[in-house]
């Protein structure tokens, strides 16, 4: 089972979706967790309603500091997707095992005022979080990380995603 963590500032929103569509997507092969730098302590309640709104799972998910992650105790990261630019700007911990790391930045849906503004913001993200990730299962061609960063090269390397900002 490889193991990719999806982190973001607030570990409220955009990272919260990012962990469902890895595990929904992720056909028993990839699990999905996510994490904050400095985390709200709730899920952002329109994330959960989308969620339930495209079929998954609404429930179990909490918002985290990412240091749960470099715990002994913690599982091993293959992968480390950061969903926002000022999480990627943050200096993260040393994650043990070298994971892959990869910056697909989104706007942050949570910081729209306006509710339906913000619940149609949420939507798209969600989408565009699920073009990803589905896209990076169809391209892991194995159960390893290297097969894991074969397939985060593949996504980086397609035109017609330029912010697909993928680096190891």
């Amino acid at each position: 089972m490889l193991n990719i963590l999806v982190l973001c500032t607030g570990n409220s929103a955009r990272s919260i979706l990012g962990e469902a569509l890895i595990n929904a997507r992720g056909d028993g092969r990839v699990a999905g967790y996510s994490a904050g730098s400095t985390p709200t302590g709730t899920p952002n309640p329109l994330a959960l309603e989308t969620l339930a709104a495209h079929g998954l799972p609404a429930t179990g998910y909490s918002s985290k500091s990412w240091d749960v992650y470099s715990a002994p105790d913690a599982p091993v990261l293959d992968a480390v997707i950061t969903v926002c630019d000022s999480a990627a700007a943050e200096v993260c911990p040393i994650w043990p095992g070298a994971p892959v790391k990869a910056h697909w930045g989104l706007p942050d849906p949570a910081a729209i005022a306006d509710a339906e503004a913000a619940r149609k913001a949420f939507h798209h993200t969600f989408n565009a979080l699920d073009a990803r990730i589905t896209a990076l299962m169809a391209a892991l061609d194995g159960d390893d990380r290297d097969a894991l960063k074969r397939a985060f090269d593949t996504l980086n390397a397609r035109p017609n995603d330029s912010r697909q900002d993928t680096s190891a």
